[in-house]
């Protein structure tokens, strides 16, 4: 068997983080994450969650150092940092970082194999890239927002799962590490524009498929994955809790009904005239048990479905106990770094990164003249 290490397949990989929020921040993170050594450039004062930044997950497997990028020698520390590293993400509006003196036409002739990330909501160009905006406002311009909810309701906020992170983080990365094989290969490092409205709408590419052959009707709630199919949904139980139901195909659906106890539901799942006969009688059974109850009946079998849980009781679920799906690292309980390797495992090795304390270690390690700690009254 090949000897496996900890220090996860990106080992040896250098990166750049200009502090922000949201999007740009997680990407970050799955870099640190696949063992990048992703240094984050804080400025004093901000930006945070307004959380204590020990409990800031999106910064673990980092290093932070404090930069002013509005002093005299700030662009220049920044620039330096980019002359050694691989990869450089920031996610201002754009023109932001050009202001600063830290653009992509300074930080690439300073490092021409650099690979320069830029993270926005909007993107670099187009008639609201200056604007402001927020996940809620990408999704919905999208058509992604708009398959969501009930089809007697409004659509509801799948979170901030969708936008920053899903369309934004993720292709971020994707876009990052493609960038960076070709500049590996050829020498020459690029600009990757990772707009969270592009991305977003790349996800929709199957539903988009469906909708230009005739399978998917273009309204909320009247379609096989969109909880207009009442075998793939959500049910109360008689605790108040909720299963999820995704027996979308034949022998899974007939599966859910014998154990349900619903033995004639198999006619009317072929039947949309009679979905919302079916709904009712799947909702009324629902309601007879508990949650734990119906996760008993339910739980190894090919009806898939599955117990709907909290955030808080989703680490206890024996499945992903099992797997280690989430971990604890310095008392915080948190997802495990994901995907998984056979050779060079991904490990949470350090705690979030606090601003600015690893300002000594990374001057040191990346031999960067003229970065140093803060002092103490030091309002830089």
């Amino acid at each position: 068997m090949t000897e496996t290490t900890g220090s996860g397949p990106l080992s040896g990989v250098r990166v750049v983080e200009l502090a922000g929020i949201g999007p740009g921040p997680f990407a970050a993170m799955l870099l640190a994450d696949l063992g990048a050594d992703v240094v984050r450039v804080d400025r004093p004062g901000g930006p945070g969650l307004g959380v204590d930044p020990a409990y800031d997950i999106t910064n673990r497997n980092k290093r932070s150092v404090l930069v002013d990028l509005k002093s005299a020698d700030g662009p220049r520390t920044v620039l330096e940092l980019a002359g050694r590293a691989d990869i450089l993400l920031e996610g201002y509006r754009p023109g932001v970082a050009e202001r600063l003196g830290v653009g992509p036409e300074a930080a690439l002739a300073r490092n021409p194999a650099l690979v320069y990330g830029r993270m926005t909501g909007w993107g670099q160009e187009g008639p609201l890239a200056h604007a402001a905006g927020h996940d809620i406002g990408y999704i919905a311009v999208t058509g992604a927002l708009g398959i969501t909810g009930p089809a007697d309701g409004p659509p509801y906020a799948p979170a901030n799962l969708l936008g920053d992170y899903a369309g934004g983080s993720l292709y971020l990365v994707v876009g990052v590490l493609a960038a960076l094989q070709h500049a590996r290969a050829t020498g020459t490092g690029q600009i990757v524009d990772a707009a969270i409205v592009d991305g977003t709408a790349h996800l929709t590419a199957m539903i988009h498929a469906m909708l230009a052959a005739g399978g998917w009707q273009d309204r909320r709630g009247a379609n096989l994955l969109d909880g207009g199919a009442p075998f793939y949904g959500t049910y109360e139980t008689s605790d108040g809790g909720h299963m999820a139901v995704g027996a979308l195909e034949p022998r899974f659906h007939a599966e859910f009904a014998r154990l349900l106890g619903l033995p004639d539901a198999e006619a009317a799942r072929t039947d949309p005239g009679r979905w919302e006969e079916l709904r009712t009688a799947v909702a009324e059974r629902f309601r007879r048990r508990t949650r734990a109850e119906w996760t008993e009946v339910f739980e190894g079998t090919d009806a898939c479905v599955a117990p709907v849980l909290s955030l808080r009781e989703a680490p206890a679920h024996p499945h992903l106990a099992a797997r280690g799906t989430f971990t604890e690292h310095g008392g915080i309980v948190q997802p495990a770094p994901a995907p998984r390797f056979s050779t060079t495992p991904a490990s949470v090795r350090r705690p979030p990164a606090r601003p600015g304390a690893d300002t000594a270690e990374v001057a040191r390690d990346w031999d960067v003249p003229g970065l140093e700690p803060l002092q103490k009254g030091d309002s830089r």
